[in-house]
């Protein structure tokens, strides 16, 4: 008997010995990290068995359907992605084990590397049409352009003051990802949008194989003019600070780093500095860390520090007859539609759109209405703490702006929001805009404000709360500021965000952490998933540790 439960013991001993060193499903190699929805995917590894039986993979959360799967061996799983997920991570489930995280981005949201088998220049042989207004879709035509965009631009003749007696500034601005600019990219062909800000000039194009000869492009059909001046370099600090506090692994904790934003009047933003690389480095206009297996009692810091080059924008508009409603682009047609942040459709902001600009069909115009009636008839206030009115009843932009309407009292959060609320009921693209704004005393402010967009001509900067006059503390407030601010814009600020940043979550599981009145507007900024039971955040103010004007 006794000799029985020792050998009885020494099975039960194995078994758990055996079953402790099972090896652990682990992804090595996504082929390819970014692609399009519906297509193979590859996943290498170790740890995934022999055959699938129960076992599957989630993207991005997202289980493909049994038939999708290809081949399925211990060390590579082959599968065709669902056609309807989205940009995430991949997982392996092998019984109760879960391998560790790999991030797949569908191409439509990620750029892509570039692919090349040469190292020739890409060449252009043809741009139709050769001319065109601001937003007009041309098509690039020639070779070496790579199988799809990576890293790689095509960049318009771009003009300001400075760009002309300096060689370190590019007198060149690329095309927006964020306005519809690159609609198709192949090794022969481009299909891309005129940028906002270009002017009659060269185009060229710039990949990892190097730069093409430069073709000329004609800006025609302009109603005006929009002169950059003055440009100013700023170079900005800004971190968020993690404290957790009880932890049990495994966990992650995501993080979205707003990035400042590139617009034909902020430019170059060149990375100084920042302590920790990121998981992604561009999502959606931010840097996504992924934090993974924090323990208990610890803290975590990410920092940023950059150098931005930010011009003073004036428009002016000469001829109104080309400014009229129902214009073709994406981007008008894109703008105009109501959000969440945005309820463009709300029956007292429509009503209240309409008795504003009347009779008037001229898109440009209308703008000009709504704006006057809001440094007019508006009391706005800079928030300067960006302090939340205390008020249990509001608890969404619809609410917020319903009670600016009645009590006819707003600060500079709200004044944006609503501009861009009555433009979009009035047919005018808008999107709001925020970032910070800056004093004598180099202080930085949260401050938000608006641009429209003309087609033909491209967005025009709207700033209610400095319109009225609504500044922080040592601002330097223009004399004529009631009329400067509507069409034109200081390069006493400087933006994270044009529009909303609406980001992915990560994880279905995930706790989404979000935050109003921040120097961003974007829908999450943290996202933490499982054994993070406690932890706090602090994100910075943006500090200003330098300004350089050239």
């Amino acid at each position: 008997m006794k000799k029985n439960n020792i050998l009885l013991f020494i099975f039960i001993f194995l078994t758990i010995f055996i079953s402790c060193r099972e090896e652990l499903p682990q992804i090595s190699i996504l082929d390819p990290s970014m692609g399009i929805m519906g297509e193979i995917l590859t996943i290498r590894g170790t740890g995934f068995g022999n055959d699938r039986n129960e076992s599957y993979i989630t993207i991005a959360g997202t289980s493909p359907t049994s038939s999708s799967y290809i081949s399925w061996t211990n060390n590579e799983i082959i599968v065709r992605t669902p056609e309807f997920g989205n940009s995430g991570l991949v997982y392996v489930h092998r019984g109760r084990n879960t391998s560790n995280p790999a991030i797949f981005g569908n191409r439509h949201y990620l750029p892509i590397p570039v692919s090349y088998t040469d190292g020739n220049n890409p060449r252009i042989t043809d741009i139709q049409p050769s001319s065109g207004p601001i937003g007009t879709l041309i098509t690039i035509q020639g070779n070496n352009f790579g199988s799809a965009r990576g890293n790689g631009g095509v960049f318009f003749a771009w003009e300001s003051e400075s760009s002309l007696t300096s060689d370190f500034y590019s007198d060149f601005i690329e095309v927006s990802e964020r306005e519809f600019g690159y609609e198709f990219w192949s090794e022969r062909e481009i299909r891309i949008r005129v940028p906002d800000g270009a002017v009659s000039g060269n185009i060229e194009l710039r990949t990892s194989r190097g730069n093409s000869q430069p073709v000329y492009f004609e800006v025609t059909g302009r109603p005006g003019t929009k002169v950059f001046t003055n440009r100013q370099n700023i170079v900005i600090n800004y971190s968020a600070e993690l404290s957790v506090y009880n932890a049990s692994l495994p966990n992650s904790l995501f993080i979205w780093m707003p990035r400042p934003v590139i617009s034909s009047s902020q430019r170059n933003p060149f990375l100084e500095h920042r302590n920790i690389e990121p998981f992604i480095e561009n999502y959606q206009g931010t840097s996504l860390y992924h934090l993974m297996d924090l323990p208990s009692n610890s803290r975590r810091t990410i920092n940023f520090s950059y150098l931005v080059e930010v011009y003073e924008t004036e428009t002016t508009i000469r001829s109104q007859t080309s400014v009229r409603l129902n214009a073709p682009s994406p981007v008008s047609t894109y703008y105009i539609h109501p959000s969440p942040l945005i309820p463009s459709d709300d029956s007292i902001i429509r009503g209240r759109s309409t008795e504003i600009i009347a009779r008037e069909t001229q898109l440009y115009a209308r703008a000009r209405l709504i704006y006057n009636w809001l440094i007019s008839a508006v009391e706005i206030e800079f928030n300067e703490n960006n302090i939340v009115p205390e008020s249990s009843e509001i608890t969404t932009p619809l609410m917020l702006l319903h009670t600016a309407l009645e009590e006819r009292s707003m600060d500079n959060y709200t004044a944006a929001l609503l501009f861009t609320s009555l433009a979009r009921a009035a047919g005018i693209p808008a999107i709001p805009v925020s970032g910070v704004i800056i004093n004598r005393n180099m202080q930085a402010f949260n401050h938000y404000w608006a641009e429209f967009w003309i087609d033909g001509f491209g967005w025009i900067p709207v700033d209610p709360a400095l319109g009225a006059g609504a500044v922080p503390p040592e601002f330097l407030l223009r004399e004529d500021h009631q009329n400067y601010y509507f069409g034109n814009l200081d390069n006493q600020r400087l933006a994270f965000s044009r529009g909303e940043h609406v980001l992915l979550q990560m994880t279905p599981q995930g706790r989404i952490t979000s935050y109003n009145r921040m120097y961003s507007l974007q829908n999450m900024w943290e996202e933490a998933v499982g054994g993070l039971d406690s932890y706090s955040s602090v994100w910075s103010n943006v500090i200003i540790t330098g300004l350089y004007i050239q």
